[in-house]
Order: C-alpha cells, then structure tokens, then sequence
C-alpha cells in the first residue's frame, strides 16, 4: 500500500484509473523517482494517465491488459514546448522508458521505469 504523504506534489487521485474502478496502484519506488524529478524542475506536473486496470488498459492502450500502466511504473504527463524539454531532460535521469508525443492537440511523455525482458521495447520512443 502507497503513502500518498510521502509524495508532496501528487494526489491519489491524479493516478487512479480513469475507468472509475478508482485503483492508484503506483509503486512507491516509481512515484519517489517521480518525486525526485517534481522538486527538481519546480513546475507543476499534470498526470493525464496515472494506473490503469487491466480491463480500462485494453480499451485505451494497444498494450492490452499487461501494460505498463498496469503495473503502477508508468505514467503519462501532459506537458509541451520549453516545458517539455525541461521535463525530459530530468525524466531521462531516472527512468528506462519515455514514449514522447509532442504534436497535435493531445501533447504528453510517457514514462516508467520497467527493463526488459518483461517489457521489451526501445527505451525513447515518439507515438
């Protein structure tokens, strides 16, 4: 079970699974990391999909109902232009996996902290 305390900058609620199960799992390492990065950058950070259920990571992700989200090591930030590069440049310090759409009306980074082999991919990706 997560603290939430512990994680000045983040509320439960910014992570839970949109589909309204209300599930935020996060892990507690993942959100020290994130942490870690929030107090480094000194900006807001604004968490477009926290954890998902394996039922609601189907629907939305094309990772299906084993997705990162579902782990609660990811993490999507809504975030564009200076701010972006600010936040990547600090993000790439700490994590493994950072999917970046920068483009278009939806403009996030993806990010976690998983290795391969249980979720083999390119560790920076663009959607």
């Amino acid at each position: 079970m997560i603290n939430w305390l512990h994680y000045s900058n983040f509320k439960e609620a910014e992570f839970a699974c949109r589909c309204g199960c209300g599930r935020a799992d996060m892990d507690p390492a993942f959100m020290g990391k994130l942490q870690q990065v929030r107090t480094a950058i000194d900006m807001p950070m604004r968490i477009t999909s926290g954890f998902r259920c394996a039922i609601h990571n189907q629907k939305v992700s094309s990772t299906g109902p084993n997705g990162p989200h579902t782990t609660g090591h990811a993490c999507d930030i809504g975030v564009q232009g200076a701010d972006a590069k600010k936040l990547l440049s600090h993000l790439i310090i700490h994590f493994s996996g950072i999917g970046i759409q920068q483009k278009g009306s939806g403009r996030f980074i993806h990010v976690d902290d998983l290795t391969p082999p249980e979720f083999p991919r390119p560790n920076l990706w663009s959607y």
